[in-house]
């Protein structure tokens, strides 16, 4: 039977650089979609690692690079060359979709704003995913992850009460917006699809970021309450946070435990055999719970730190409890038996990393594939393909273009 994608005749024209931009192709390209990833050999990709006694980018063997641009094909262009703006545009032309996130006016400086890329294909559609957006007054602002994360307000809520923001440890930020430029992009096919017309996109990763506030903004609106710094607590629930489980190996290991109502603190109480303690009339309802939640905390330790981890969360969940092993990424690719289950991680051969383990497709569709079908582009693989297939160049042409410097 042959395989179906999702996007499977969708051409995107992929402008974009570090995260946030390119994890957005790469949903598309999971899906089936075509990808032509633009990039310049004089200005790459900064997410590359410069590894070479002559500071050129070591373009084959960056892990970073290759986990977001999979699915992808690449061709080099330099942007800042006379002719690159006509070369590019002819790509666009052939393209359904253009996707970039450099900062506001980047594109329009070169050439390639979309009131040009109109005149070009007519129902174009422009996804420009910039951290701020392109209007008001941090339009111009540089944004990377954790500037995003903190002005969104993200990182003022992360950590304990008596210390400082915590942050994150990864930049959640270049994938919550990643998610977002993708939805747009979704949504303005569907406008395209009934209307037959293009439209430009503004996505803000900012606003994106902001969206994940929207407890706090009610509460604010609402009572005109500042949510502060709980670390693991729960305004309203008790137990509730992460708690040491039996180590393993002389490493630390940790299990979380959620419980907000009387009938999940009950099954609590009988899978850790009753205990004198739970009997307490300062734990008897919900209010007292989280009143008393440091002494709670204590009492439910002692039973956590004698099992595994895995012990904990799978006996709180037969009774009904919410209840998560802490992972490291050594217990995600190495422990976890339901990502392994449901064939989450999947294999590309790279020709120079060799096999390598990739996280696959979140979703699963009934009746169409979505996946890893093959590598992160090498620099400049597909430009035989694009500038002579897609675009009709000869050989000698794209040749004398690579001598002038434009490819």
């Amino acid at each position: 039977m042959e395989t179906k994608f999702n996007f499977e005749g969708l051409r995107i024209a992929d402008f974009t650089w570090v995260f946030a931009g390119p994890a957005c192709c790469r949903i598309f390209g999971d899906q089936g979609a075509e990808i032509i990833r633009i990039e310049s050999r004089e200005r790459p990709d900064p997410v590359r690692p410069i590894l070479s006694d002559d500071k050129s980018p070591d373009s084959e063997r960056g892990g970073y690079f290759n986990n977001l641009n999979r699915n992808k094909l690449h061709v080099t262009l330099n942007l800042s060359h006379p002719t690159s703006v006509e070369l590019a545009k002819k790509i666009i032309g052939i393209s359904d979709v253009v996707v970039e996130n450099f900062s506001a006016n980047v594109m329009e400086k070169l050439g390639l704003g979309y009131d040009e890329l109109v005149k070009v294909k007519p129902d174009i559609i422009m996804v420009s995913a910039s951290g701020f957006g392109h209007s008001g007054p941090y339009r111009d602002y540089r944004s990377f992850g954790p500037n995003l994360q903190a002005i969104s307000g993200l990182t003022n809520l992360t950590g304990f009460p008596d210390n400082a923001p915590a942050g994150f440890a990864s930049s959640y930020a270049d994938s919550m917006g990643g998610l977002t430029a993708a939805l747009a992009t979704l949504m303005a096919l569907n406008h395209r699809q009934k209307t037959g017309k293009g439209q430009h996109v503004d996505v803000a990763q900012f606003e994106g970021l902001c969206s994940l506030m929207d407890t706090c903004f009610l509460d604010y609106s609402a009572n005109g309450r500042v949510h502060q710094r709980m670390g693991n607590r729960h305004p309203d629930a008790a137990p509730h946070g992460a708690y040491p489980a039996r180590p393993d190996e002389g490493k630390e290991r940790w299990c979380t435990i959620a419980v907000f109502t009387d009938q999940e603190w009950r099954s609590l109480c009988k899978v850790m055999g009753d205990p004198p303690w739970a009997e307490d009339n300062r734990f008897s309802t919900a209010e007292g719970r989280v009143q008393h939640a440091l002494e709670l905390d204590k009492l439910v330790a002692e039973w956590t730190v004698n099992r595994t981890a895995e012990e904990v969360m799978e006996t709180l969940q037969a009774a009904g409890i919410a209840a998560g092993v802490v992972q490291s990424a050594d217990d995600l690719f190495k422990r976890d038996s339901h990502l392994k289950a449901r064939g989450y991680y999947q294999i590309s051969e790279h020709p120079y990393l060799g096999e390598r383990l990739n996280e696959g497709s979140p979703m699963k569709f009934s009746h169409t594939e979505a996946g890893v079908r093959r590598h992160a582009p090498l620099f400049g693989e597909h430009n035989n393909y694009v500038y002579g297939e897609l675009l009709g160049m000869s050989e000698e042409e794209i040749e004398q273009l690579h001598r002038e410097g434009v490819i």
